[in-house]
């Protein structure tokens, strides 16, 4: 027997991120990472007379950050959860065994025909 008319309850848990969510994540990174590319080419110009060495990293690190960034903002929606159990099932009662009268467990018998 199912309570509520026999009608499934659903579990939401394994539900994907909001297609909402999912971009403002992904332009939070973008923004992120051409932040970071922006501090490196500033560094590159400030330390080209002074470390040479550091500039060229950061203005190396200038000119790759752009393709990672749009790589990463451009790598879509998370995998899918793993599916989970899409319904908790109603619980069981426990049946009476054979050698149990209904008069112990609380029940009234069954009416007799005569």
């Amino acid at each position: 027997m199912r309570k509520h008319g026999g009608a499934e309850v659903f579990r939401i848990t394994g539900a994907r991120q909001g297609l909402a969510d999912d971009v403002r994540g992904r332009q939070r990174r973008y923004v992120v990472s051409m932040t970071v590319r922006t501090l490196a080419v500033i560094a590159a110009a400030v330390l080209w007379n002074v470390e040479r060495h550091v500039a060229i990293v950061a203005l190396v690190l200038g000119a790759v950050l752009p393709y990672i960034a749009v790589v990463i903002a451009n790598a879509g929606r998370e995998s899918a959860p793993p599916p989970l159990a899409t319904f908790v099932p109603a619980p069981t009662r426990p049946e009476l065994s054979p050698g149990e009268s209904t008069t112990e467990t609380g029940a009234e018998p069954p009416p007799t025909r005569s």
